[in-house]
C-alpha cells in the first residue's frame, strides 16, 4: 500500500525537477549534495516508484515523476493562491466595486447607502448602474446585485440584507368608489395597476390565507387600464385613485402611515420579497464585496 504523500515533499519535489540536477537542487534547497539523493530515496521507497532516472550524466523524470511534479506544482499555486486571497480579505477594502439594483430602490436606498460607504472607505471605487429588469445572476458585468427575493441560482452567494413584504394597497378615494375587496377573487372586478418586471408572471398575484396544514395559496389574474415598468410611476397612479397596487413595502411605507395609501386583504400573505446581496463565488473573500455587504446589512436593519 502507497504511503500517504507528504506536503512538505511537494515543494522539495518541484524544485528538484526544476534544478536538472541533484547538485544544483542542494544549492537551491541550502542542503548538501548527498542530502538531496537521500531525501529523495526516502521518497521514492514509501511511494514505491521511481520518480527520476539517474546517470552519471543527466537526470530525468519518469513517467510517474512527471505525474508528481505536474500535481505538485498545481497544488502549490493553489496554495500561493489562497495565501493572497486571505491576506486580501483581511486587508483595507480597496479597488472597484461594480454594483447593480433596480431603479426605484437604487435611487432612494442603494445610493444614499453608496455615498455613506464612499466616506467610510475612500479607496474603494464605487459604480452604480440601475435597471428596469436585474441581470442574470451568472452576470460577469457586476460584483454585487441588490435583489428582492431569494435566488435559486446556486453558483451565487446570496446574504439576506434587510426583510421586505409585497402588500396590496389603493388610495381611500379609489376604495370609497369602487369598493373594497373582501376575498381575493374580488380583485378580478376592480382596476388594478400593472408593473411589468424581471420574469415575474405580468398581472398574475397570488396571495396566501392559513398556516401549515390549512395553508391555502389563490392566483388571481388582474385587469386594468395602466400598466408600467417603473414602480414609482405606478405608485404615483395608485395615489392618484387609479386602482389597486401590489408595492414592496419599503415604497409605500411613508403613504401607509399618512393615510393617502390603506391595505386591501391585509389578512393574506403575497410572495416574499425580502432585500438580499448577491455576488459571485469568486468574490467570496474580496475585502471590497465583504465590507460593501456587511455595511448594506448594517444600514438597512438600523
Amino acid at each position: 500500500m502507497m504511503s500517504p504523500i507528504q506536503p512538505a515533499e511537494l515543494g522539495f519535489f518541484s524544485t528538484l525537477a526544476a534544478s536538472g540536477s541533484l547538485s544544483a537542487a542542494g544549492r537551491e534547497l541550502g542542503i548538501s549534495t548527498p542530502a538531496v539523493s537521500k531525501r529523495l530515496a526516502q521518497m521514492e521507497t514509501r511511494l514505491g516508484v521511481a520518480l527520476l532516472n539517474r546517470t552519471t550524466r543527466r537526470m530525468s523524470l519518469t513517467p510517474e515523476g512527471e505525474l508528481y511534479v505536474e500535481h505538485a506544482r498545481r497544488i502549490l499555486a493553489e496554495i500561493d493562491d489562497l495565501t493572497q486571497l486571505l491576506g486580501e480579505a483581511k486587508a483595507e477594502p480597496r479597488g472597484l466595486l461594480r454594483v447593480n439594483a433596480t431603479l426605484g430602490f437604487g435611487r432612494s436606498h442603494v445610493a444614499p447607502l453608496i455615498s455613506k460607504f464612499a466616506r467610510k472607505h475612500p479607496q474603494v471605487e464605487v459604480q452604480l448602474q440601475l435597471s428596469v429588469n436585474p441581470p442574470a445572476l451568472a452576470d460577469e458585468a457586476f460584483d454585487v446585485c441588490i435583489r428582492f427575493g431569494a435566488p435559486p441560482d446556486t453558483r451565487v452567494i446570496a446574504r439576506r440584507i434587510a426583510s421586505n413584504r409585497r402588500l396590496l394597497c389603493a388610495s381611500p378615494a379609489y376604495l370609497a368608489r369602487a369598493g373594497t375587496p373582501k376575498l381575493p377573487q374580488d380583485l378580478a372586478r376592480h382596476s388594478c395597476i400593472g408593473i411589468r418586471q424581471g420574469d415575474e408572471a405580468y398581472g398574475m398575484w397570488r396571495l396566501t390565507s392559513g398556516r401549515g396544514a390549512a395553508q391555502r395559496t389563490e392566483s388571481i389574474k388582474t385587469r386594468g387600464t395602466l400598466s408600467t415598468n417603473d414602480g414609482e410611476i405606478a405608485v404615483n397612479w395608485a395615489l392618484d385613485g387609479h386602482g389597486i397596487l401590489m408595492r414592496a413595502e419599503w415604497d409605500i411605507a411613508r403613504y401607509l402611515r399618512s393615510g393617502r395609501l390603506v391595505p386591501v386583504l391585509p389578512g393574506y400573505r403575497t410572495p416574499d420579497a425580502d432585500i438580499y446581496a448577491v455576488w459571485p463565488q469568486r468574490h467570496q473573500l474580496s475585502a471590497r464585496v465583504r465590507a460593501f455587504v456587511d455595511f448594506a446589512a448594517a444600514e438597512m436593519v438600523a
